[in-house]
């Protein structure tokens, strides 16, 4: 019987995921999956066009071998991306990914360019209308989750997306946490928990804690682009080479073909989850037949170095939050790919556990996000989230040095603040440069966005008090300001950088972090010592200019010996020489120093009495 609850308060949760997505609400009787009349949660985020009609879901996967070109799956992997991010996927989609706009891409299918934000619309829309459909209500507001390594133009993509099918999102939820909040909903003891998140195209592990129905994030781990779509393209791989040997290397494979393929590697890794051995036979027309069967260990071989890569991230996800396996009281598996025996397998190797499998790996993504609904809705009030942001935050200093304002893991929302200042005498403008990344150099973080404080007084360096504000919201996504005290001037931006993290950046940024801590410290140092030598060497020349006469033969010999010496020792590479250099030139200028202060002393003092000073 149709659930005809009627109530403005009603916000959908939804799991837009690679292969399939679904929804769920919050009733006062718990989170409910949206089936539809056959009792089916899962849509296939498949899109097909056909003679000028869409359809999604499982009438667009049934034809995507008749209908290749125009038939489009794992949209989610493009989102936020450029052509360059996905050189590995190119090679093996069907339809065409051309270039976008602002280094973004787009799908051509029949003539006409759409980008990801817009065909992922068209399953959220369907998403949407199945939903009221099985409310009996319209819905105008939702809440979307997302891997948790999702950056800022991914996220804004994903809000885009909702925006465009006619959904306020209300609020973007890390995949992982919202598994993490289906999972305790009636659970009351404290607990720290792994969440394992393998889906079709990304990959995720979060550390929270549970206590007195509050999720804390202690930290989160991930890939943007490792998920069973990648397990599916080794066993593609392994097909299309056997397939050239055997019927020539200059065989070419056509659109239907490489969809065809895709279509028997996924039905073949699903087979192997269950059993020990499956076949493909391929028809490639002309009287050729390619049949071969693959074994179980065949395809773990193929897949284990996907797994392992899964499972170094659990380690830095633990190494993160201060804990080790023996403290996870439990792991719970999220996302189709978990069901490939292996994953389990190795997962609970690692943490030395059964992982916990009694939640449907598939709808407990969309039960959380429901529960996060219901808590914005006012239906669930005893349950608050707190989760993290994935990677530091910070803008470029003077030198190419990164400036930290908000660290890797920190709670959301939060708020950081730092005051900076110039380097360059009347000086009246700053740029601001946003970095995300763990690494002390800009040059190895990545660039988010760039904008320009303008209209601030000239004054001498150093003099400019430039205050830059963080506020990182509840979705993850940046706002930036800077303003400067003396003068009120200010400027914002929100941080919507043009593409997404490739894979290598997203797996090095934390591993260089810690591999090359020491050797990225001294950098960071010496950029520092050598800014602070420039500004003594500026205020040493300027004081000689003003009470030069001051100093006799020997000091004044002794000062340019000091200077020289630290002009020269500031373009060599040794910290500890720049910082004695530096101290031998104040040290050299004490009495300039002395004569300037004595001649404001005099000038405060004049014509003034004694009780007055």
């Amino acid at each position: 019987m149709r659930n005809t609850l009627m109530t403005d308060s009603l916000i959908l949760g939804i799991d837009l995921g690679t292969t399939n997505s679904l929804a769920a609400v919050m009733t006062p009787g718990g989170p409910e999956i949206i089936r539809d009349a056959r009792g089916a949660a899962l849509v296939p985020s498949v899109i097909a066009f056909v003679d000028g009609e869409v359809t999604v879901g499982l009438e667009a996967r049934a034809h995507a071998v008749e209908n290749p070109t125009a038939t489009v799956y794992s949209v989610k992997r493009l989102m936020g991306k450029s052509i360059e991010d996905l050189t590995s996927d190119l090679a093996v989609l069907p339809y065409e990914v051309v270039p976008g706009r602002n280094d973004t891409v787009c799908v051509k299918v029949q003539g006409r360019e759409m980008t990801p934000q817009e065909l992922s619309a068209i399953i959220l829309r369907d998403i949407k209308a199945r939903a009221e459909t099985a409310r009996g209500q319209e819905i105008s507001r939702a809440v979307i989750t997302v891997p948790a390594y999702f950056d800022d133009s991914q996220r804004q993509a994903t809000r885009d997306a909702g925006r465009i099918a006619g959904l306020e999102v209300c609020r973007i939820v890390n995949e992982p946490t919202a598994a993490a909040l289906a999972y305790g909903l009636d659970r009351s003891e404290d607990a720290c928990i792994a969440v394992y998140d393998l889906g079709g195209g990304t990959f995720d592990v979060s550390i929270l804690r549970v206590s007195g129905g509050v999720f804390e994030v202690l930290s989160t781990q991930g890939d943007t682009q490792l998920g069973g779509d990648d397990l599916d393209r080794e066993l593609i791989n392994l097909l299309t080479g056997e397939i050239r040997r055997e019927f020539g290397e200059e065989l070419t494979f056509p659109p239907a073909t490489r969809q065809a393929l895709r279509t028997f590697a996924e039905a073949t890794k699903v087979r192997l989850s269950t059993e020990s051995d499956a076949t493909v036979e391929v028809d490639l027309g002309a009287g050729r037949l390619f049949r071969r069967t693959i074994t179980r260990d065949e395809f773990e071989s193929l897949a284990v170095r996907w797994i392992d890569h899964t499972i170094e991230h659990c380690a830095r996800a633990l190494r993160d939050a201060g804990l080790g396996p023996k403290d996870i009281d439990q792991v719970v598996m999220v996302g189709g790919s978990t069901r490939v025996p292996m994953v389990c397998r190795k997962t609970g190797e690692f943490f030395g556990r059964e992982p916990y499998t009694a939640v449907n790996p598939d709808e407990v993504v969309a039960l959380g996000a429901a529960v996060q609904a219901g808590i914005l809705a006012g239906i669930k009030r005893d349950t608050l989230l707190l989760d993290v942001t994935p990677l530091s935050l910070g803008i470029e200093t003077l030198g190419g040095a990164v400036g930290k304002l908000i660290m890797r893991n920190s709670t959301v929302p939060c708020q950081a603040t730092e005051t900076f200042s110039t380097y360059v005498d009347g000086q009246t403008a700053v740029d601001i440069h946003v970095l995300q990344g763990e690494r002390e150099l800009a040059k190895d973080c990545r660039s988010l966005g760039k904008f320009q404080l303008t209209g601030v007084p000239p004054m001498p360096a150093g003099a400019p008090r430039v205050q830059v504000t963080f506020l990182l919201d509840a979705n993850g996504i940046l706002d930036v300001s800077a303003r400067e005290l003396r003068s009120g001037q200010a400027a914002s931006v929100q941080i919507t950088p043009a593409h997404g993290l490739t894979r290598d950046e997203v797996d090095s940024m934390v591993r260089d972090s810690y591999a090359r801590a020491v050797e990225d410290l001294n950098a960071h140092r010496l950029i520092d010592l050598r800014n602070e030598s420039a500004r003594i060497l500026a205020a040493i020349e300027k004081a000689i200019e003003t009470a030069g006469d001051v100093l006799t033969p020997q000091q004044r010999q002794t000062l340019d010996a000091a200077v020289g010496d630290l002009k020269t020792k500031r373009e060599g590479e040794d910290c500890d020489a720049v910082y004695e250099a530096m101290g031998a030139a104040n040290d050299a200028a004490m009495p300039l120093t002395r004569a300037q202060m004595d001649d404001v002393l005099s000038k405060t003092i004049k014509g003034r009495k004694m009780d007055e000073v």
